[in-house]
C-alpha cells in the first residue's frame, strides 16, 4: 500500500511538473511563430511614422547598458535612412536617480538625431505598459518595434493586441554572449507566461495620464 501511495504521488508529481513546464514553453512558442512573418532587418521594413524604442537598463553612472544603446543605434538607423520620422523612447523613471528615457534621448542626439524627431515616454515600466501607452497616451496606431530578438515576440504579440499594429527590427549590432543569451531566453519564458495572463486574464491599467498625441493628425 505504501509503495502505491508513492509510485502515485510520483506520477502525480511528474504530472504537474511536464504541466508547468509546457505552460511556460507554450506561450513563448506561440510568440515566436505569431512574430516570425512580422520580424525584419533596417533594409526591409516597411516604413512608418514611429519607431518604439524599449528601455533595457543603465549602468550605475546612468549612462545606458549595452543592450540599450544597440536598440537605440538601430533606431537611429531607421530615422537616417528615412524609414520612420519619429522616435519614441520609452523606458522607467519612477526615481529620479534613474531615466532611462533621458540617457536613450542624450544617447540619440549624440549619434545625430534632431531633438524635435524624439519623444520621451518616462512610465514604459514593463513591454505592457510601453505597448499601452504608446496608444493611450501618445496616439501611436502602427509602428517599428526596436528590440532584440529574444524580446521581439513577447512585444510584438502584446503591442499588437494591445491594439497597436506592429512589426519589428532586430537590434542586434553588436556579439552578445552565450551565456548572456541563455539568461535573456529563460527569463523570457517566465515573461511571456505574464505577458500571456496580463492581457488575458489581469488587463491591467499602466500609469496613464493626459494624452500627449505625437502627431496632431492620424498617419
Amino acid at each position: 500500500m505504501f509503495r502505491k501511495l508513492i509510485k502515485f504521488l510520483w506520477r502525480l508529481t511528474l504530472t504537474i511538473s511536464l504541466l508547468g513546464l509546457l505552460g511556460l514553453f507554450l506561450p513563448r512558442l506561440m510568440t515566436a511563430i505569431y512574430s516570425s512573418a512580422r520580424v525584419f532587418s533596417v533594409k526591409t521594413v516597411p516604413s512608418d511614422r514611429v519607431a518604439v524604442v524599449f528601455g533595457a537598463g543603465l549602468r550605475y553612472d546612468g549612462s545606458p547598458t549595452p543592450i540599450l544603446r544597440d536598440r537605440v543605434e538601430t533606431a537611429v538607423q531607421l530615422y537616417k535612412t528615412g524609414k520612420v520620422e519619429k522616435l519614441l523612447m520609452s523606458g522607467d523613471n519612477r526615481v529620479v536617480e534613474y531615466n532611462e528615457p533621458e540617457a536613450m534621448r542624450q544617447y540619440a542626439l549624440s549619434l545625430g538625431v534632431p531633438n524635435e524627431a524624439i519623444v520621451l515616454d518616462y512610465a514604459g515600466r514593463r513591454t505592457y505598459d510601453t505597448c499601452y501607452r504608446a496608444k493611450a497616451i501618445f496616439g501611436v496606431e502602427s509602428a517599428i518595434l526596436v528590440t532584440q530578438d529574444f524580446h521581439l515576440p513577447r512585444a510584438l504579440f502584446t503591442c499588437n493586441y494591445l491594439g497597436l499594429k506592429a512589426v519589428g527590427v532586430n537590434s542586434n549590432n553588436i556579439y552578445y554572449r552565450k551565456i548572456s543569451r541563455l539568461i535573456w531566453n529563460t527569463r523570457e519564458l517566465l515573461a511571456t507566461f505574464g505577458a500571456f495572463m496580463d492581457v488575458y486574464v489581469y488587463k491591467p491599467l499602466p500609469v496613464l495620464g493626459k494624452p500627449e498625441p505625437i502627431f496632431a493628425e492620424k498617419p
